[in-house]
């Protein structure tokens, strides 16, 4: 099991409490639990975090050791043996000396993609909270449609029988009749139209809470009506906020990573240090196995330059270079997206508000005209399919 990388109070799920829907809440939860999405992002996070780990562990020493057999022929030396069969046992310490700072400023390379990859896992998460109501905020205006639907579909097969009791009598004639039927089964294939999308978000849901499309039957939901966002939205927001999107952080900690990239890549034209340490214990010579007689030890300290390496070291430098010329671009790219998305996003909500009021307004009107249809009934003014009509044109 790995490691949330990041507190569930960063993805702010309090904010969909506001909604006044429980079921909302329920599968917000169960989307962070079981999303396979999420998780791979979050085991991605948890690969970086062993890289830098990697990382720092090559800036420390290494000791090693070995066992090996030893047959070897040597030639009779005067009061000096020297076993033909034998064992020896070698300690070796290795160290590069980080005199330069190189394999320090690979490590803080490392541990800027582990800080981005924490960024991007935010990303993911928000963005999968926001499908979830999203996706559930659509399966509950199905449901309304739906139910709408059903009464027009009611509405036309009324009318429908009306019409063939006329016909019949020989009051209209058979186009009349068959322009009923048609209105009546296209009504019927707007309804299956709008089942077969609400089947389809269904099992978007049960996915993105990670369980079987399957279950899509067994999905709990609230009512439209009850659904209601209950605080102030805002009609600014501070580029502060926007600047803090995990994306815009995300692309700047990678920006922050080419330029150590491009400070490691300087740094290879330079030499290397290396201190080498080796005890080795053997049973070549005489004595006890582990006895300083036995034993042969050495200490090699030195610098490695490199002479020439095939113009291997400038086209990395470049390529480095030119890496970070691409992520400056990127980032400016994506603080100009975060600023789009969120000017975007106020400037929908101003609209849909003032849509809202005048769809409310047109309501109104609406209702007024189907109660004046329904006092034109029942005064005999108008037919029933002519009321009929007036009350599809209000639902």
């Amino acid at each position: 099991n790995y490691v949330f990388a990041i507190e569930r109070t960063e993805l702010n799920t309090e904010f969909f409490d506001n909604f006044n829907d429980g079921c909302l809440s329920q599968y917000i939860n169960e989307a962070i639990e079981n999303n396979h999405t999420a998780k791979q992002a979050t085991a991605r996070v948890e690969q970086y975090r062993q890289q830098t780990k990697s990382s720092l562990g090559r800036e420390l020493p290494s000791l090693s050791v070995g066992a090996n057999y030893l047959g070897i022929k040597v030639p009779d030396l005067d009061n000096f043996q020297l076993k033909t069969n034998a064992f020896i046992l070698p300690f070796i310490a290795n160290y590069e000396a980080d005199i330069l700072l190189k394999n320090r400023d690979k490590t803080k390379s490392t541990k800027k993609s582990y800080e981005a990859s924490k960024q991007d896992e935010k990303a993911i998460y928000i963005a999968l909270l926001t499908d979830v109501a999203t996706t559930y905020t659509n399966i509950l205006q199905y449901d309304e449609i739906i139910n709408k639907q059903k009464e027009l579909v009611n509405i036309s097969q009324e009318i429908l029988e009306n019409n063939n009791r006329k016909f019949e009598r020989g009051v209209i004639n058979s186009t009349v009749l068959n322009n009923s039927k048609k209105e009546l089964e296209a009504v019927k294939n707007e309804l299956e139209n709008y089942k077969k999308q609400r089947e389809i978000i269904l099992m978007q849901l049960a996915v993105l809470t990670g369980t079987s499309p399957e279950n899509k039957d067994d999905i709990q939901r609230g009512k439209l009506n009850d659904f209601d966002y209950q605080k102030t939205i805002p009609t600014e927001i501070t580029s502060d906020v926007i600047f803090s999107r995990p994306d815009v952080i995300a692309a700047e900690t990678i920006l922050e990573k080419a330029q150590i990239d491009i400070r490691i890549a300087r740094k290879e034209f330079l030499p290397t240090f290396n201190i080498t340490g080796l005890w080795a214990f053997n049973t070549i010579a005489p004595g006890n196995f582990f006895s300083w007689e036995s034993s042969l030890a050495a200490l090699m300290a030195g610098a490695m330059q490199d002479i020439f390496t095939g113009g291997r070291k400038i086209a990395s430098l470049k390529f480095q270079k030119a890496k970070y010329e691409e992520l400056f671009e990127n980032y400016k790219q994506v603080s100009l997206e975060a600023v789009k998305e969120v000017n975007t996003a106020l400037c929908i909500i101003k609209h849909d508000i003032n849509i809202d009021n005048n769809t409310n307004y047109q309501l109104i009107y609406e209702t007024k005209n189907y109660n004046n249809s329904q006092k034109m009934l029942n005064r005999g003014v108008i037919s029933n399919n002519e009321y009929l009509s007036a009350k599809k044109k209000y639902i």
